[in-house]
């Protein structure tokens, strides 16, 4: 073998100084072929890097026999000067026969022929090396016993448990052969967001051989297979002529951080019966979708400078770069809008500062009206949204208390966020029959057990019940002053409810407690009773089970008085579904983030939301909490079941009902325990209590 070798060295160092490549594409080859096919499949570039069918129209292939009944081949002329030779040999005492398919090792024995391969004089341990050869055609010389003219295929492994390096190699035989290349191998899609959007490649296949290439059924094999799928299939079940082409269009699914390999077999009448094309990703997190807290900042108070906001009439905001927002990177942000001094019975509608005026509505109020509610409002790609004012006139008050990441620029200097985490609702808070004292603040803290460190916020419905007098609530982690910001405003003798998302602080020597609980703090300006119920968590990102968020442009998808999603007014006790539309939702949606507007309830009574069409009771929380003839908005963050449904409930009398969505919660399968909602176990409240 060692003679074979250096003899092909000699070989392989001549056809590369002499060889010159034409300038435009050759003729095909003609019989008798003096061709080498190669497809390294999944053997990962070893030894042989790029699959080729090498014909002497791309490259110079040359061959040589030997009295030993061997045969080398040598093709010279690649791309950066690359070579590739092969050596085979039959049996030890032997001689090849047609029509036999022999196993192989590095050199012959006794019971293999030698098949070797080597690529830029690089090649595998002989030692290990295995394989296949089967012989189709061959001719000896009588007189040398060297052979004249050969036809065969072979697989070749350079170890054990390594790819498949195969093809078909011709030297001075007129035997047709089928030779294919896929091309890019391996499909190497790089790095690839979980829960981003999913690219797509296609593997082509051109046929080169003398004879068309059949292809039949494509699949996905290997450890990692159902990480990648087949999206679009060129190639099964046609025949393909020589100088064509088809293709085979793969994409990756990124579900957890990672690299991930496999291979898209496609089966065909070659020797080996398929092609291997090697597919690869790295899956990495990103915090698009995450949810970062902040200290409640003011961004607008139309009292000091701007003015009121007239009929019909919109004004800008700047978000962006302001009051903890980032600049960039940041899909929609979480507002405490407030309206004061209304002239008319109104609305007002925030959205993108790019965008049209939306059929939706962001807070309803009467004339005269003080009082507030949670916006999630869409940023525009310049960082501004708009708020549009129906009627009359009235004075905004706009407080920033978080927003939702939209590229990883903003983890470069935040960090990573948290992911939403519903709870079953449970009341932290009821200070009825006492209530607080004008300027009291309430500090309290919640007990979920070791996962209690991560929790970084609580989303609340925060109530004030018959209020004394016209004031604020003001919520905040407790760390720090009060901030000059409100959270639920209030009239005198109203009950008036808002949604909170709170940052929160950490007591670490909370009743004895072995780990840290997360703590809230809530001010009033007014004597007041105030009821106070858990709906949610953010966390830091970490806990089995986090919903990331997708924003949307508002958009109504029910009004009872016009039909659209359900139609007429709910009575006392009626549970009504509501479906979301497709255009919404979509099959990884988990809960929406909705406005949902009660208009003119004919009784003072109380609206509950939760998730339709599953075992889940009504839960004894509110979301609503509106008198006879208002119209009162709240921020929902709604849960929806296995049929895109969500329950809501009226308490008594009738009421008609709005509902806009503004963005919708999706499970971020990098923490997903489940892969559906009904199969999570939801964060439970252990205890609650004040913070020494």
């Amino acid at each position: 073998m060692r003679r074979i070798r250096s003899l092909l060295g000699a070989l392989v160092a001549g056809a590369c100084a002499t060889a010159v490549l034409p300038g435009v594409a050759l003729a095909a080859p003609t019989a008798p072929y003096t061709v080498l096919t190669v497809d390294v499949g999944d053997a990962y570039g070893k030894p042989v890097k790029q699959s080729g069918v090498h014909d002497g129209t791309n490259s110079t292939v040359t061959g040589r026999a030997y009295g030993t009944g061997g045969l080398s081949m040598g093709v010279s002329g690649l791309p950066g000067g690359s070579t590739i030779a092969m050596w085979i040999t039959p049996p030890v005492g032997q001689s090849f026969t047609a029509g036999r398919t022999y196993q192989t090792s590095g050199s012959s024995n006794a019971t293999h022929a030698g098949l070797d391969m080597s690529s830029d004089s690089t090649g595998c341990n002989g030692a290990y090396s295995y394989g296949s050869l089967t012989v189709r055609e061959i001719a000896y010389d009588a007189g040398t016993g060297a052979a004249t003219a050969f036809a065969g295929a072979y697989e070749f492994h350079c170890s054990p448990n390594a790819g498949a390096v195969t093809g078909e190699l011709r030297w001075n035989s007129s035997l047709d052969y089928v030779g294919v290349v896929s091309s890019p191998a391996p499909v190497d899609f790089g790095r690839v967001a979980i829960g981003g959007t999913t690219p797509s490649a296609a593997a082509t296949f051109l046929v080169k051989g003398t004879l068309p290439g059949t292809f039949d059924a494509a699949r996905i094999s290997g450890a990692n297979a159902s990480s990648f799928s087949i999206v679009g299939n060129g190639c099964s079940g046609r025949t393909v002529t020589p100088g064509n082409f088809c293709r085979v269009v793969v994409a990756p699914k990124a579900l957890r951080w990672g690299d991930y390999t496999a291979n898209l077999e496609l089966a065909d009448n070659s020797a080996y019966g398929k092609r291997v094309v090697p597919l690869k990703f790295t899956a990495y997190d990103t915090v698009i979708g995450m949810y970062y807290p902040l200290a409640p900042q003011r961004l607008l108070d139309t009292r000091t400078g701007r003015g009121p906001i007239g009929a019909d009439m919109a004004t800008e905001l700047q978000v962006a770069g302001r009051g903890g927002v980032p600049a960039s990177g940041v899909g929609s942000v979480v507002l405490n809008v407030t309206v004061t001094g209304p002239t008319a019975n109104s609305f007002l509608t925030l959205y993108p500062s790019t965008e049209s005026t939306p059929t939706a509505s962001s807070i309803n109020f009467p004339a005269g009206w003080l009082g507030s509610n949670n916006v999630t409002v869409k940023l525009g790609p310049d960082g501004k949204i708009m708020i549009y004012n129906r009627a009359g006139s009235t004075h905004v008050v706009v407080d920033v208390v978080g927003f939702y990441a939209a590229s990883d620029t903003v983890k470069s200097s935040l960090g990573w966020g948290g992911h939403y985490l519903p709870v079953e609702p449970t009341r932290l808070v009821d200070t009825r029959p006492t209530p607080l004292a004008a300027g009291q603040r309430m500090d309290s803290f919640v007990d979920f057990g070791p996962a209690s460190p991560r929790v970084k916020a609580l989303v609340l419905n925060i109530t004030a019940v018959q209020p004394a007098g016209s004031g604020f609530l003001s919520a905040w982690s407790g760390v720090g002053p009060r901030p000059i910001s409100s959270t639920v405003n209030y009239a005198a003798g109203k009950v008036v409810p808002n949604l909170a998302i709170v940052q929160t602080g950490q007591c670490t020597d909370c009743n004895g407690l072995p780990y840290a609980v997360p703590t809230f703090t809530i001010y009033t300006s007014q004597v007041t009773n105030m009821v106070v119920d858990l709906v949610g968590v953010v966390d830091d990102g970490s806990l089995p089970d986090g919903l990331r968020f997708t924003p949307l442009s508002p958009t109504r998808i029910a009004d009872s008085r016009s039909g659209l999603g359900t139609n007429g007014a709910l009575g006392a006790g009626e549970p009504r579904k509501i479906t979301a539309p497709s255009a919404v939702v979509t099959q990884t949606t988990e809960a929406l983030a909705m406005n949902v507007t009660a208009v003119a309830p004919t009784k003072d009574t109380v609206i509950t939301v939760w998730p339709a069409d599953t075992d889940l009771a009504k839960p004894g929380a509110s979301n609503l909490n509106p008198a006879a003839g208002q119209v009162v908005s709240n921020a929902v963050l709604g849960g929806i079941g296995p049929l895109d449904a969500f329950n809501v409930h009226n308490l008594t009398g009738s009421v008609h009902l709005v509902a806009d969505v503004v963005g919708k919660f999706y499970l971020y399968s990098g923490t997903a325990s489940t892969t559906a909602l009904a199969g999570r176990q939801p964060l439970a409240v252990r205890g609650t209590g004040v913070p020494g």
